[in-house]
């Protein structure tokens, strides 16, 4: 009893000090003095950090009160969110430094200029990205922006000016605005005067979706290779105009552990990181070993994380000459919560955070000249070990789809060319005006290598992330690597979109070919006008142009427009939408007449999506944002536990995202099945192949793979277990042209991206499997020789009739990360087609 009375002293002593009796003392170095001038965050906020979660508003407003009150800080507005809240920059160095900040800059880029080269790197200052809080309910390091900005603003003395003479920081205190303010509005709304402590306690159980994602709920912490989202553009954008030599990227991690720096296990990282990176990165960390310790403050590295996949702030720097480094802090998810390692304080999460932000400026000033050497060596060894030829890629029938991917590479400084004229490659046409040559020698060569490549082969079988992202597969896309072009056209200097062909005006009809990313769009539109249109269900030839499956007829006769609004309407939308609608004089062809009962009248799709409690956020949030942003398609966002209330006769369609198995109880799945039956379709992701197996939506069978355990220790099991896992490949399926799921895609195969090892038997009817894996599906990524056996010959895509509705389901999500431009019509594919399936 007198130890449990000794312990609840010392933890009610440690909540009271930690919350009302914070002061910037626990945070700030105590020999440094500080320039009463500057305000300090509490002077702002109103309290000191770590009494409250800062909002996004308030961190904006004290940043713009330090750029006032600072000649040491200059701020950027880069742009907004979705939500419409500002994405930051500061920039913080000496004064003199801003004087000749632009110069400094174009000095620090001729480093990783091709045969430039800077014999004298003594007075040029390192560049630093620090950047907080991607994930927004990870918020010890946006909080901490807030004492390190004050601290660069106003601490005083020789070090200081030292090393912000040779020092660029470019401070970006909260990489997620929207997702912080999210998480912060929870927090703070969940806390009690007495703060609760227990695990269990409302405030530490966010409300679905949790302030971790965006807007549209993607992780950006997986964007900065496929730089899909607002908030990840600003950011590539400043990284490549400056190129910096450190770029630390601030996260949390469950509460029960303690604070995580890289480098992480090396036997996961890429093959294309120089083994340098990860020595350097070593050197670095004990820098933060060394002010850890002396603030007692418990870390760990080299396990768990990796630096394989490019696409995370820790590593993206890795692959374009810098040093990314990853921190991960126990989390608080709140003001202080009982752990392992007894209460863990949020403002001890962020003075742990800030430690480690001054261990990194410490770092970068005194290995400076090591940084700016080893970025210099990494362009020129780059292009020493450079191949020549060239990629190629594109698709002649859809030139949005190729304009995207160019888009990307645009924004990594990636050079393209135009083609002077078709070129025909192991059987492929790439077509001038939809495809580009992507020379191997340049500037950015082995980012381009690592966004091209298929990699099959692997020296550890785990991954934190995704194995494979080989950009011309997710854009579905044809490309070579193995060509050698004797001379280019023109460089890609101003990217824009293909200009559709004029509309001819038509008494007659007018016809849409599905094959364009954009056509959905379109077809929405048309349908939303409240226009007829039909989908053709066989290919036909009319007035010499070929017409492929899935083609839309657009009757002139018997429209709620005449001819010359009907001609005017479709004219506008081609060209917002960037696709090609030709006008026709009769509709006798060769082939399926347009009259013929082969066209298929469609019907305006109502669309619900399921979100909420058991629903993978990611998922949803990918399908809700195709709709939105892209297609332009309204989607209304339904909540699992409010089903039974729900009039379901007011949707066609209703999308099931991948989930947790354990969304709807067996009343609300008769409700889902009895709207079915009345002709609604059901389209599933994912593992909702359980719902619908278990509940009789549909007749599945499933491969179960069995991985016995020979000669594996117990020290073993977890990287034996792990090894099965599939954490994201690229497999090659063969198509069914002719089916209604696949309209719109010109090859008989098809590039999937696949993270789940649901493995389902085709049917026993070969047209019930329109889409099937090869015999020898591995096109990049790493799987397990057994999950790749069971794979082999299995379909990802099932479709049932229900009554007179249809449950369709995909095993794999068709909208990753929003950049699997590929497969995102096979979606559009069900919601548009399903009764002609």
């Amino acid at each position: 009893m007198k130890y449990l009375f000794i312990a609840i002293t010392i933890c009610i002593h440690f909540l009271s000090f930690s919350q009302e009796d914070l002061s910037l003392e626990y945070y700030l170095p105590k020999d440094v003095s500080y320039d009463p001038a500057i305000p300090t965050p509490q002077s702002v906020l109103g309290f000191i950090p770590g009494k409250w979660h800062v909002t996004h508003d308030k961190l904006v407003e004290y940043m713009k009160v330090l750029a006032k009150s600072s000649p040491r800080i200059t701020i950027e507005d880069r742009g907004k969110t979705f939500e419409d809240r500002p994405i930051i920059l500061l920039t913080i160095t000496s004064e003199k430094n801003h004087q000749n900040l632009e110069q400094i800059r174009k000095q620090h880029i001729k480093l990783t200029e091709a045969g430039t080269t800077i014999s004298d790197l003594s007075s040029m200052p390192a560049v630093v990205y620090q950047g907080f809080s991607i994930h927004g309910n990870e918020s010890s390091g946006s909080n901490a922006s807030l004492l390190a900005a004050y601290y660069l603003a106003a601490s005083q003395g020789d070090n200081i000016d030292d090393m912000l003479t040779n020092t660029v920081i470019l401070f970006d205190p909260s990489l997620n605005p929207d997702g912080l303010q999210r998480f912060s509005y929870w927090a703070n709304t969940n806390k009690s005067k007495n703060i609760a402590t227990d695990p269990q306690d409302r405030e530490y159980s966010e409300a679905w979706p949790g302030g971790r994602t965006n807007h549209y709920w993607f992780d950006m912490n997986r964007d900065w290779l496929p730089v899909q989202l607002p908030e990840s553009r600003a950011r590539i954008n400043t990284f490549h105009k400056w190129y910096p030599n450190i770029l630390t990227d601030h996260h949390e991690m469950g509460s029960n552990s303690t604070f995580f720096f890289q480098p992480g296990i090396q036997s996961r990282t890429h093959p294309l990181t120089p083994k340098l990176n990860q020595k350097i990165t070593r050197q670095i960390a004990d820098y933060h070993a060394a002010a850890l310790d002396k603030i007692g403050s418990l870390y760990f590295t080299e396990e768990n994380f990796d630096d394989f996949y490019y696409g995370k702030g820790s590593t993206f720097p890795d692959i374009n000459g810098g040093i990314g480094i990853l921190f991960e802090q126990g989390s608080s998810r709140g003001h202080a919560q009982k752990t392992d390692n007894g209460i863990l304080t949020f403002p001890f999460t962020i003075r742990n955070q800030f430690t480690t932000i001054l261990s990194t400026l410490e770092a970068a000033q005194s290995m400076r000249k090591e940084l700016l050497q080893y970025q210099q060596n990494f362009y020129a060894n780059a292009k020493k070990e450079t191949t020549s030829g060239t990629y190629l890629f594109g698709n002649e029938k859809d030139a949005s789809s190729t304009y995207h991917l160019a888009e990307i590479l645009k924004r990594h400084k990636i050079k393209f060319y135009d083609l002077q004229q078709d070129i025909t490659h192991e059987g492929k046409t790439f077509k001038k005006g939809y495809s580009y040559a992507v020379p191997k020698s340049q500037k950015q060569s082995r980012l381009l290598k690592a966004m091209f490549e298929r990699r099959t082969a692997f020296q550890d079988s785990l991954f934190y992330d995704i194995s494979a992202w080989t950009f011309p597969l997710a854009f579905n896309l044809d490309y070579t690597e193995k060509t050698t072009i004797s001379s280019l056209g023109n460089e890609v200097i101003d990217l824009i979109h293909r200009k559709p062909a004029i509309i001819t005006k038509s008494a007659y009809g007018y016809l849409l070919e599905w094959h364009e990313y954009y056509t959905p769009a379109v077809l929405y539109k048309i349908l939303a006008k409240g226009l007829r249109a039909k989908v053709g269900m066989k290919p036909f030839s009319l007035e010499n142009k070929n017409y492929d499956y899935g083609t839309i007829f657009i009757p002139v006769q018997n429209q709620k427009l005449n001819t010359e609004q009907l001609h005017s309407f479709l004219k506008k939308i081609a060209f917002e939408n960037h696709v090609d609608i030709t006008g026709v004089s009769t509709g006798l062809t060769t082939g399926i007449d347009l009259g013929s009962s082969q066209f298929r009248t469609l019907s305006l799709p109502k669309i619900a999506l399921f979100t909420g409690n058991g629903i993978i956020p990611y998922d949803a949030g990918e399908i809700w944002h195709l709709m939105d942003q892209r297609y332009n398609i309204p989607i209304t966002k339904l909540t699992t536990d409010n089903l039974g209330k729900k009039d379901l006769s007011r949707y066609t369609h209703i999308i099931l995202p991948g989930n947790n198995n354990q969304v709807f109880n067996n009343k609300n799945a008769s409700k889902l099945k009895n709207w079915i039956r009345s002709g609604g379709t059901f389209i599933g992701y994912r593992n909702a192949a359980s719902f619908y197996s278990s509940n009789a939506f549909m007749e599945l069978e499933f491969i179960k793979t069995v991985h016995n355990a020979k000669d594996i220790s117990f020290k073993q099991k977890d990287d034996f277990l792990g090894a099965q896992v599939i954490g994201g490949a690229i497999f090659e399926a063969k198509t069914d042209r002719s089916h209604p799921i696949n309209f719109g895609y010109k090859n008989d195969k098809i590039s999937l991206f696949r993270n789940t090892t649901l493995f389902i038997k085709p049917d026993k009817q070969s047209y019930n499997n329109p889409i099937q894996y090869t015999k020898t599906p591995l096109l990049s990524g790493y799987i397990s020789k057994k999950n790749l056996d069971s794979l082999s010959g299995t379909v990802p895509f099932r479709h049932q009739k229900l009554g007179s509705g249809n449950a369709i389901l995909f095993t794999d999500n068709t909208n990753f990360r929003g950049f699997w431009y590929g497969t995102n019509k096979l979606l559009m594919n069900a919601i548009f087609f399903s009764k002609e399936m």
